[in-house]
């Protein structure tokens, strides 16, 4: 029976990394709801067209359209074994649409690891990012520094602060994830499947601590 796993975390809590690291150690695919769309917009499929229709007029991009391409991407050859979900889903009315979605594919949710990180220790990785303007390599000023101050060490650019990574951004972005997130926390709480793992440590501990929630 193939085994699906559903990853939550807040930005900031190294989610998609981890992602990687457990979907590559269980050998599942790795399937973010991000990079879905992208592939979608970027080889103009139907999905994507009609997606492109609502974001173009500033809309949110309807459930069935996002559900639609998950679906698809599940049904590829590489998800036969099952699949770890990263952006996916975002809302108890999504975690029912995904239920449904892989009864028909014959299997089910089997864990759901939340990796918790306090607001300020997010607050303080993500507004301490900082990308070079030629190619975009990510540093951080506690946690990765460039050798010479404003200045990426692979090509000589400019290093800067993405809007997004501003601390009034920063904090919209969490308190957004927040709200959103809490009703998907209780959903797979009250079904048994959510096991909170913390973020707050070293990546190897934190991925060490993921494998043996999702294989026990």
């Amino acid at each position: 029976m193939p085994k699906y796993i559903v990853l939550l975390g807040p930005p900031g809590a190294g989610k998609g990394t981890q992602a990687q690291l457990v979907a590559e150690k269980l050998g599942l695919a790795h399937i973010s709801s991000g990079d879905i769309f992208r592939e979608n917009l970027k080889a103009q499929t139907a999905l994507g067209t009609l997606a492109q229709s609502y974001m173009t007029k500033g809309d949110l991009v309807p459930d069935d359209v996002t559900i639609a391409m998950i679906r698809e991407r599940l049904q590829r050859a590489d998800c036969a074994a099952g699949a770890l979900l990263d952006g996916f889903p975002r809302t108890p009315a999504q975690a029912d649409a995904l239920a449904a979605m892989l009864a028909d594919l014959g299997g089910d949710v089997k864990c759901v690891p939340l990796i918790s990180v306090p607001a300020e220790v997010l607050v303080e990785r993500l507004t301490g990012r900082m990308s070079c303007r030629a190619a975009g390599h990510v540093y951080h000023v506690m946690y990765n520094p460039p050798k010479v101050a404003g200045i990426c060490d692979e090509d000589g650019s400019e290093l800067y602060q993405r809007d997004d990574d501003k601390p009034e951004t920063v904090k919209n972005r969490i308190a957004v994830y927040e709200r959103q997130t809490a009703p998907l926390i209780a959903y797979y709480t009250a079904r048994g499947l959510l096991v909170e793992i913390d973020g707050t440590q070293p990546i190897d501990r934190v991925a060490e601590d993921l494998l043996a929630a999702v294989t026990r």
